[in-house]
């Protein structure tokens, strides 16, 4: 039977975010998957070096809309690092509550594009209005259901006071019985059941060998989350179980993503009756020392990495980010291979993939056979001698 490539992307409607996929099929079966990024970068490392460090706060959030908070709290801390600051105890625990709360926002989002992907829209549309009770608790706590602009350099904006306490305590209780349902649907119901056991299956060598991170990684039986590992924050005050599957499928992942937002309700609910008492956060200096940090949090997604260089101004020299996407789009398209045309939707979906926030530009040099990254001073002079040669093309 003859191999026929065709394209996925970067416009599908499989695809909320513009990207190629290049699957080779040879019949109904995928042989070969090929995924090209770059169709939405947005340049915000190099727009992190003119912009001071309290203005990068609002940057940096906007890497990712869903996961803005914990982009945040890697650049926070990682500056705090370099300056030897530590925000307050009570600081830290409104900062690991909002943590969680998008953490539940994010896999309560993730449940309905999967119920959709698999044409469950019944699942898309419950799950997504049980979802804007923790919109709304974020909205009392920051002021903004998305890019909450609630962190800073040394702790975080705003204090929880007693009726958003009693609010929040409501909105989990409500939100823990949801998701039992939930939990009780996806190791239940036929179409879940249909559409991801034995798909995507990542077992736990290939894991490992293409450094699978978040829900992708613990549905291999792999019990690594950096909360653990490397507790930041308030983390490693917090009792919590790091949740992990044995079936290495998406189904696996629909499991870990359902019982682990259980996790996250008890560990806020935990945290605001333990809040501690005192100031939310210490002052910072405008400007930073030279040095360098890197700071890692678990994001929904799975491990999100931000290297910091400063260079003593009030702007940063270099931030480098590894969003928890771009370390799992490799595995995708391993897993893609194998794969059924029908499924190759749900396993894309799996990891709960985030274009923008790990899209990159490279300029490849056929005649050297080399790729490497450009400056932005390369980039326009590029740009301006593509536009005049634009007319003859």
């Amino acid at each position: 039977m003859a191999e026929i490539t065709f394209p996925i992307g970067p416009i599908h409607p499989a695809l909320k975010e513009p990207e190629r996929f290049m699957i080779t099929v040879e019949g109904e079966t995928v042989v070969n998957a090929d995924i090209r990024i770059g169709h939405i970068h947005r340049g915000i490392e190099k727009l992190v070096e003119s912009r001071t460090y309290i203005q990068n706060l609002y940057l940096t959030e906007r890497i990712c809309g869903i996961c803005s908070f914990t982009h945040t709290t890697n650049f926070c801390q990682a500056t705090e690092d370099i300056l030897g600051i530590a925000p307050p105890p009570r600081g830290l625990y409104l900062r690991t509550i909002v943590n969680e709360l998008e953490r539940i926002h994010s896999h309560l989002l993730w449940v309905g594009v999967a119920g959709h992907e698999m044409g469950f829209d019944t699942l898309f549309m419950y799950s997504w209005d049980d979802r804007e009770v923790v919109q709304d608790i974020l909205e009392l706590m920051t002021g903004n259901r998305v890019n909450y602009a609630y962190n800073t350099i040394g702790g975080v904006r705003r204090d929880l006071n007693q009726s958003v306490s009693d609010k929040l305590l409501k909105g989990m209780d409500f939100l823990e019985t949801r998701m039992k349902a939930y939990v009780d649907i996806g190791l239940n119901e036929t179409t879940i059941l249909k559409r991801t056991q034995g798909i995507g299956i990542l077992k736990q060598p290939e894991a490992r060998k293409y450094s699978a991170v978040g829900p992708r990684l613990r549905a291999c039986g792999i019990a690594y989350d950096v909360r653990k590992a490397d507790p930041h924050a308030a983390y490693g005050e917090i009792p919590f179980d790091v949740i992990t599957a044995e079936t290495s499928d998406v189904h696996g992942q629909y499991v870990v993503r359902a019982l682990e937002t259980i996790e996250s309700i008890k560990m806020v609910r935990y945290m605001v009756k333990n809040l501690p008492a005192g100031d939310i956060r210490v002052k910072a200096p405008r400007k930073v020392p030279p040095g360098e940090a890197i700071s890692r949090t678990e994001a929904p997604r799975g491990e999100d990495i931000h290297y910091l260089r400063s260079n003593g101004t009030d702007k940063p020299d270099r931030l480098r980010v590894r969003t928890p996407t771009m370390a799992n789009i490799l595995n995708v398209a391993h897993t893609l291979k194998g794969a059924q045309i029908a499924d190759v939707p749900m396993i894309v979906a799996g990891i709960d993939p985030c274009m923008g926030c790990m899209d990159r530009v490279l300029i490849i040099d056929n005649d050297k056979e080399t790729s490497n990254m450009v400056d932005m001073e390369e980039l326009r002079k590029y740009a301006i001698e593509w536009y005049k040669e634009a007319p003859n093309r």
